[in-house]
C-alpha cells in the first residue's frame, strides 16, 4: 500500500521545518551572545546591539536601498555574467584556451584588490572599474569551472547533436550550456564571497554609491551605530544572495538532481 498523500505533505512540511530550526539556531544564538555581551558597552566603537538596530530603520530608508543597494547589486551580477560569457567561450574552443591559458595562469596569481589602481587608470572611476573589479575576481571560480564544464561535455552526445543538425547558438544552448551547467553552478556559489568582497573593494576608490562607499562615509563621519548597520545590512545581503541562488540552482538544475537521486536510489 502506498503512502497517503496528505502524510507525504505532512511530513515534508515537518523536514522543511527542521531545516528552517536549524538554519536559523545559531545565528539567534550568536546575536543573543551579541546582545548580552554589548549590552552595556559605553565604548564607542562598541555599541549596544539594541542600539544597532535602533537606528536602522532610520539609516536604511527606501531611497537609500535605491541608492546604495542596488547599484551593488547590479554589479555583481555583471562581473557574474563576464565570468561565465569568457569561460563558455575559453572552454568551447581548443585554440582559445591554448592562447589563453598563460595569461590567464599569469593574472590568476594577482590578487584582485592590487590591481584596482591600474584598472583605474583604463577604466575610470565608474561603473565599468567597479564591475571589472568584481569580475576579475569572481571571474577564476566561475571560469576554471565552465571550462572544466564544457571541455567534459560527453562526446557520443555532441556527436549525436552534430548528426541531427544541432548547431551554433542550439548547440551551445542544448547541449554546450545544459551539460556544463552544474559546474557552471559550482563556480558561481564559490565565487559568490568573492563578489561581495570586491564590490565592496571597488566601492572604497572614488565612488559615490553602494554599500562600500556608505559604510565607509559612516566610518568617517564617526556614526559608528550607522557604520554597524551596514556591516550587518552586508552579511543579510550575503545571506540572501545564497539563498536565491540555491533556489535558482534547485530550479535550473532539476533535471541533474533527479538524474543523481535516481543514480543512489539505484541498486
Amino acid at each position: 500500500m502506498g503512502v497517503p498523500p496528505g502524510r507525504v505533505t505532512s511530513r515534508a512540511w515537518v523536514r522543511a521545518l527542521l531545516r528552517l530550526v536549524f538554519a536559523l539556531a545559531l545565528p539567534a544564538v550568536l546575536v543573543a551572545v551579541w546582545w548580552a555581551a554589548s549590552a552595556g558597552s559605553t565604548n564607542v566603537y562598541w555599541p549596544p546591539l539594541r542600539t544597532v538596530f535602533g537606528a536602522f530603520p532610520d539609516v536604511w530608508t527606501g531611497e537609500r536601498l535605491r541608492g546604495d543597494v542596488l547599484p551593488s547589486v547590479l554589479r555583481l551580477a555583471a562581473g557574474y555574467i563576464a565570468g561565465v560569457a569568457i569561460g563558455t567561450v575559453i572552454g568551447s574552443r581548443r585554440w582559445v584556451r591554448a592562447l589563453c591559458e598563460p595569461v590567464l595562469e599569469f593574472l590568476r596569481a594577482v590578487p584582485p584588490p592590487v590591481l584596482v589602481p591600474v584598472i583605474m587608470l583604463f577604466a575610470g572611476i565608474g561603473d565599468t572599474m567597479k564591475i571589472a573589479v568584481i569580475a576579475s575576481g569572481c571571474v577564476w571560480p566561475v571560469l576554471l569551472n565552465t571550462v572544466e564544464g564544457v571541455r567534459a561535455v560527453d562526446p557520443v552526445l555532441a556527436d549525436t547533436a552534430r548528426s541531427y543538425g544541432i548547431t551554433g547558438v542550439a548547440r551551445l544552448r542544448d547541449v554546450v550550456l545544459r551539460s556544463a551547467s552544474p559546474q557552471i553552478f559550482a563556480g558561481l556559489r564559490q565565487a559568490l564571497s568573492i563578489g561581495i568582497i570586491l564590490m565592496v573593494i571597488s566601492e572604497m576608490f572614488a565612488a559615490g554609491n553602494g554599500l562600500g562607499f556608505t559604510i565607509v562615509q559612516f566610518q568617517r563621519g564617526f556614526a559608528i551605530p550607522d557604520m554597524w548597520t551596514g556591516i550587518l545590512l552586508l552579511g543579510l545581503l550575503g545571506f540572501l544572495l545564497s539563498v536565491l541562488f540555491g533556489l535558482a540552482e534547485r530550479r535550473v538544475l532539476g533535471w541533474y538532481h533527479g538524474l543523481r537521486a535516481s543514480g543512489r536510489r539505484s541498486p
